[in-house]
């Protein structure tokens, strides 16, 4: 995902390295607050400090230390991570995009066990596997948690944005936003399921697009090369967007029915040749593509944006004449994760991954934000 969301409302306290660490106003939402209780049941006796890829300041570089071991507090459940996605938006929060830095550790895309719980926990215990995604928690008492849309709450947390993340070798996460992991999956390849795969399969899902329609995917990257594989599984007639030649053979492969390539030909026409599109999922952060591709849009049609690209100029035109919208989809809460590796179980559907241990965390952001990774990168704790 790339976004660049406004934070939850909190109070900062300053951290040792200078950052700031984050607590929600506990009178206000006592759902999330961090209770003092921190009696614990534990698996095994926990080392004292564990190592970790710590931002400590605005702009990186990320730095391998050794950090005390965490505390797990009421509401919440530690871990031991064995794996965490490096997402676009973790150098978004790294470098200041969404406010200053509030955590030492990014990561929101983190699968692990849990080593600890409250004595008073009953959803989780020792040795579930878990997930960590986007969604960090939520108040149930806003107008979007009434309605179910708990990654849309008023007060939400996000991992490794106002929580610290999965970037090292324990982590914290709050009860109501952890994610049920099978334990017979990869750690290494459903993390990034947790940020990329929800993202596109939750939006997509969300369209209202009926079976056999035409779906297209702008872009084959960590975000597309999913998006291709959920909508043709889904039943959608699935055209690949890109630009040349070189990904048609592999756009095939992932499932695609169909490859326009977007430098060659006019994608709007192509498009309407085939019928035109009932959705068209934008992943890749080209604003030059937004306006072309509206033409491309069969009647009540739907341009999904999943990357955030600032302001873009459209023809309203078309949109008035056809009813076409442009909208996006902000991730999903832990159902949702949930369903999206299940579906990926189901059916099939497989993330690429490059593997980097911790100790290369910094290495693993630069070949992320160098656009090499074929197609996620994801360091590993073991």
């Amino acid at each position: 995902m790339r976004l660049r969301e406004t934070c939850a409302p909190i109070t900062t306290t300053s951290s040792s390295n200078g950052l700031n660490t984050q607590d929600y106003e506990l009178q206000q939402h006592p759902r999330i607050q961090q209770a003092g209780q921190r009696t614990s049941t534990m698996s095994q006796s926990l080392p004292k400090t564990f190592k970790a890829a710590v931002l400590t300041k605005a702009g990186g570089p990320l730095e391998i230390k050794d950090v005390p071991m965490l505390e797990v507090q009421e509401g919440e459940v530690l871990i031991k991570v064995h794996a965490c996605g490096v997402c676009h938006s973790d150098s978004n929060v790294m470098n200041g995009d969404m406010g200053p830095p509030q955590i030492e550790r990014l990561g929101h895309e983190f699968v692990g066990t849990v080593v600890s719980v409250p004595p008073s926990e009953k959803k989780w215990k020792i040795g579930d596997r878990v997930g960590g995604p986007w969604h960090g928690g939520h108040d149930h008492n806003c107008r979007a948690c009434g309605r179910g849309l708990f990654q849309m709450c008023s007060n939400k947390a996000i991992n490794g944005v106002t929580r610290n993340g999965g970037y090292g070798q324990y982590a914290t996460l709050r009860t109501e936003a952890a994610v049920r992991v099978p334990k017979d999956v990869e750690p290494a390849e459903v993390a990034p399921l947790l940020c990329a795969g929800v993202t596109v399969f939750n939006g997509i899902r969300n369209m209202g697009i009926m079976a056999g329609d035409i779906v297209a995917v702008q872009g084959l990257g960590g975000l597309g090369h999913l998006a291709i594989q959920y909508a043709r599984k889904m039943g959608y007639r699935t055209v690949a967007l890109s630009r040349g030649t070189e990904k048609k053979d592999f756009a095939m492969k992932l499932g695609a029915n169909d490859y326009i390539d977007i430098k060659a030909n006019d994608v709007g026409e192509e498009l309407q040749k085939l019928g035109g599109a009932a959705c068209i999922v934008v992943t890749a952060p080209n604003p030059d593509v937004i306006s072309p591709l509206l033409n491309g849009l069969g009647p009540q049609g739907k341009l999904l944006v999943h990357t955030a690209i600032g302001p873009v100029p459209v023809n309203t035109v078309p949109m008035v004449l056809n009813a076409l919208s442009v909208c996006g989809w902000p991730s999903g809460h832990a159902q949702d994760s949930e369903d999206v590796i299940a579906f990926a179980q189901t059916h099939g559907v497989k993330c690429m991954i490059e593997k980097f241990p911790l100790e290369k965390a910094q290495e693993a952001m630069e070949h992320m934000l160098a656009g090499k990774p074929r197609f996620r990168a994801v360091l590993t704790m073991d």
